[in-house]
């Protein structure tokens, strides 16, 4: 099966084809640096770095631009509380963001352009616009876009013109639909840009950039020094982006090059909880340093995230979280078993390679499917089924278990939800070796009681013991 993606733009599931074989542009709305990212930003970067990861297993070379919007509305009314200067207030959230991406085990971005550093671009673009008979100063000194002189408007969300109040302009960066119409590319500057330096000298007034202008400005600024092309295969982003954010891109993009933006507009639904969309508006937000400090493992908010499509909503709370946890452990543990049967002590005839093949290709065809990682992840528990079973009744030979892990180790590349590894200190390395060495004698002496009792103590220090064939094995679990 070949890829297939839903596309906001058509609302139909049909077949990718990038402009250029064998090269994937993607662009995928980041995050606003006034704050820490919450859990529901992640989900949509982690179904963003799912799809990356699928196009790479699949052959292609994925060039992806993450923006950095660090001025805008709420960076400038952080940064003026705060009482710093702008670049200073945004520096701190920007190492919090990479942090966090690390933690989540999200791949890096090929670029993470910050939009203060793509003024010149949105002044030229803006500029074009002007000229083009597309844009106009307003009596307020700023520079809206004529939404009525671009007949394509609504295209992406279905937003009709005459739905938005006639003769509106908005100049907020958060706005309904109702009031919506034409909205500010460049916005004059006020005292308090000026005081937290944000604002730029531009040909038709010193100000500074309106949010929906950056995503253009750099995307056309990216794809076409690197490529020369002047549209994106893949535009990504939250589904609260549809409007007005990723329709005025449109606009702004398309006004200027006369060429489609975009080819393909994926969207990820909201994380919720208890019903509610997560945001910083409802003051339900969880970060991902929140479950850092918690110490829940990565993979566990991956197999969450993992376990709902990305078009449904999913639903954030602790039973779901602890169940993904549960499964992380089990995908560990099997890990740990294949291991040591490609390690090899037995030889029977198998099944393995028919299960790792099916592996592959069950994996393949349901990410191939929309990006159906529940499905995906059906596939790897059935997987892992079967191929207990078979180590069980002894039914391999260590080269087959090679092959099975292989195909496993390549699942888990994409979908990486295997259990964190655990820094163990010296001392506590030492006092587990003695315990567990305590153990084994103690159950050489049948004194199961005192072989318990060590059990016990190591797993109150999150250490876990498997008496296998080879001795006994021992590993410190995450949370």
């Amino acid at each position: 099966m070949d890829l297939r993606l839903y596309n906001t733009l058509t609302r139909s599931v049909v077949p990718f084809e990038p402009v250029e074989p064998g090269i994937v542009t993607m662009y995928t709305c980041g995050p606003t640096v006034y704050n820490y990212a919450h859990i529901g930003n992640f989900r949509t970067f982690l179904f963003e770095d799912l799809l990356r990861r699928h196009l790479e297993s699949l052959g292609f070379e994925v060039f992806q631009i993450m923006n950095l919007t660090d001025v805008d509305d709420r960076t400038i009314n952080a940064a003026a509380q705060g009482g710093k200067k702008l670049n200073d207030h945004t520096a701190e959230f920007i190492g919090a963001f990479f942090e966090d991406c690390e933690y989540l085990r999200i791949r890096s971005a090929s670029v993470y352009p910050r939009a203060t550093e793509y003024i010149q671009p949105m002044v030229e673009l803006v500029q074009n616009l002007i000229e083009r008979g597309l844009a106009y100063k307003g009596d307020d000194g700023s520079v809206y876009y004529a939404v009525d002189k671009f007949d394509r408007y609504g295209r992406l969300s279905r937003v009709e013109k005459r739905e938005l109040k006639a003769g509106a302009r908005v100049s907020s960066d958060e706005y309904s639909k109702e009031d919506a119409r034409d909205f500010a590319l460049w916005k004059a500057a006020s005292s308090e840009d000026e005081a937290v330096e944000a604002a730029w000298d531009a040909p038709f007034g010193r100000g500074r950039p309106g949010w929906h202008l950056e995503c253009s400005a750099i995307a056309l600024q990216e794809i076409g020094s690197r490529y020369g092309a002047k549209t994106l295969d893949i535009h990504a982003g939250g589904v609260d982006l549809v409007f007005p954010h990723h329709e005025n891109e449109i606009a702004q993009s398309e006004g200027v090059t006369g060429k489609t933006f975009a080819n393909y507009w994926l969207h990820g639904e909201f994380l919720t909880i208890g019903g509610t969309k997560m945001s910083k508006r409802y003051g339900n937000t969880l970060t991902a340093r929140d479950l850092r400090e918690e110490g829940v493992d990565a993979a566990a908010v991956r197999m969450l995230c993992y376990g709902t499509h990305y078009r449904q909503q999913l639903s954030f709370g602790d039973e779901p979280l602890e169940a993904a946890k549960e499964g992380v452990k089990r995908l560990g543990e099997f890990h740990d078993r294949l291991t040591r049967a490609a390690e090899g002590y037995e030889s029977n005839g198998t099944e393995m390679p028919q299960l790792a093949s099916q592996l592959t290709e069950h994996v393949r065809n349901s990410l191939n499917d929309d990006l159906n990682a529940p499905q995906a992840l059906g596939a790897i528990f059935t997987f892992v089924r079967a191929a207990n079973r078979e180590l069980d009744a002894g039914n391999w030979a260590p080269n087959d278990a090679k092959a099975a892990l292989k195909a496993f180790d390549d699942q888990m590349s994409v979908l990486d939800l295997l259990p964190s590894e655990v820094a163990l200190d010296e001392t506590l390395e030492t006092w587990v070796a003695e315990q567990v060495a305590a153990r084994e004698a103690a159950r050489k002496e049948k004194d199961f009681a005192t072989a318990d009792e060590i059990r016990a103590r190591l797993a109150e220090k999150g250490v876990e013991v498997e008496d296998t064939p080879g001795g006994p094995r021992w590993r410190l679990l995450s949370q």
